[in-house]
């Protein structure tokens, strides 16, 4: 679970003090990553709030450099994210970026999102999604 409610200058977020714009990974939950993932022979699955795959509003703003970790790992199956209610799903560098709906988009339950994801033994990921999500299958990348 990777937390990017920190702003450009490397302050978290507090009350008051920060643009939702301004989302960012410090260099200490990097070096964090980097070495969590170094040290496991296991396959990762990693969640964010803001995207890690696009630039922009809704993505964080150091997304290359965080993706740079995750794909010199060739550990990473998939990262699950939110933050643009998008139902997105989107490939790079081998690893699958699931952009899942909004758990509440507004009143009434056809305005909601939810999943239930299952890791098969052979990597690959099934998304059931329910109202608003919708299911995928991803396959293992070629890099584990």
């Amino acid at each position: 679970m990777l937390y990017s409610c920190f702003r450009s200058d490397g302050q978290p977020y507090g009350r008051r003090n920060f643009q939702w714009t301004d989302a960012n990974i410090p260099a200490a939950e990097l070096e964090w990553l980097e070495a969590d993932l170094r040290a496991t022979d296991k396959p990762a699955v990693i969640f964010a709030h803001q995207r890690l795959d696009v630039d922009g509003n809704h993505g964080v703003r150091n997304n290359a450099a965080v993706r740079n970790v995750l794909e010199s790992s060739r550990k990473v199956l998939a990262v699950f994210q939110g933050h643009s209610h998008a139902n997105d799903l989107e490939e790079i560098g081998g690893i699958h970026y699931c952009t899942l709906a909004a758990m509440v988009e507004g009143s009434g339950a056809e305005n909601n999102g939810y999943a239930l994801l299952e890791i098969a033994p052979a990597g690959t990921l099934e998304l059931t999604g329910f109202r608003r999500q919708k299911s995928q299958r991803l396959r293992p990348p070629a890099h584990p």
